[in-house]
């Protein structure tokens, strides 16, 4: 079973009321373990199949395992709803009507996307039963629980939503360790594209550079221990200086000649990458505060700008 950094002291004890998480995949699984040993009770664990819901109650380590949707669930005094996005609304509208009144209840689910706030909010079905409810995102990666477990101590946690229930989950968040951010609910669109770039983008972006460099030669294996020191001095450069001073590379130098023959490099080995380079240069080019030529060079070629 893993454990939670030895550097970091849960401080804070969770409420005394039972918790129930809905939904455990990879996150749910992973803030039950660490809420757990913060103090908070968890009461049940559910899930759609019963053999899903036992794994991650004995992974977690507290709650009786049981199905979405549950009479046990609507004892719960707290929801914890960590399914996926695209489950979310119908989850929430199914255990809604477990209760004619969910007054004096907290529901909260980790969604990036989805507003739990605002007129807009997809946990209204809650809400108009008397519920107070709120949204506690990690801007944080989680390909495995286990890495969850690790990764949600100490990381930053967007949170929106009614009064009471964003007052649990900056609870929650201070026993991890962790930082807070209120954001509008109306803006959770623009928040989670940005979360999306942020890391997905850049897997996607290493994967291009791994391709490339397998087309040098260069085994899988080793392209990857290459690119992440690069791409984590890059992250921490970005962090340290600002966007400006941490772009470097032919944009930054006016090279336009050697951006020129990486373009008529790729159109001749990977194509299909064309047009990601020629954005990411008009994004450069942009952050480097230049301008891109607009002429036609001597040799006939077409102005960057027009790549």
């Amino acid at each position: 079973m893993p454990k939670p950094r030895s550097t970091t002291v849960v401080r804070k004890r969770g409420p005394d009321r039972e918790v129930a998480l809905v939904g455990p995949g990879r996150l749910g699984q992973a803030l039950g373990y660490l809420l757990s040993r913060a103090g908070v009770k968890i009461g049940w664990v559910a899930a759609r199949r019963a053999p899903a819901a036992r794994e991650a109650a004995r992974f977690i380590g507290a709650g009786q395992p049981v199905a979405i949707g549950s009479a046990e669930i609507a004892q719960a005094k707290v929801l914890l709803i960590t399914t996926s996005d695209s489950a979310l609304p119908r989850v929430a509208r199914k255990l809604a009507g477990r209760r004619e009144s969910w007054r004096g209840s907290v529901v909260l689910h980790t969604s990036g996307a989805w507003p739990a706030g605002g007129a807009e909010s997809v946990l209204q079905p809650f809400r108009e039963r008397g519920a107070e409810a709120a949204a506690l995102h990690p801007l944080q990666t989680v390909p495995r629980r286990e890495a969850g477990v690790r990764n949600l101590i100490g990381c930053f946690w967007a949170i929106e939503g009614d009064p009471a229930a964003v007052r649990l989950a900056r609870q929650w968040v201070r026993a991890l360790g962790g930082t807070s951010f209120t954001l509008p609910a109306n803006r959770k669109p623009s928040y989670h594209a940005a979360a999306v770039i942020a890391c997905a983008g850049v897997v996607t972006l290493m994967d291009s550079a791994r391709r490339l460099l397998a087309g040098c030669g260069v085994r899988p294996r080793r392209a990857g221990e290459m690119l992440q020191g690069f791409v984590a001095e890059t992250a921490k450069n970005f962090a340290l200086l600002g966007p400006r001073r941490a772009l470097t590379g032919p944009v930054m130098r006016g090279d336009w000649r050697t951006l020129r023959e990486h373009l008529r490099a790729l159109r001749r080995r990977t194509p299909d990458l064309v047009p990601l380079y020629q954005e990411l240069l008009r994004a450069m080019v942009h952050i480097a505060g230049r301008r891109a030529p607009r002429r036609r060079s001597r040799t006939g070629q077409a102005p960057l700008s027009a790549l």
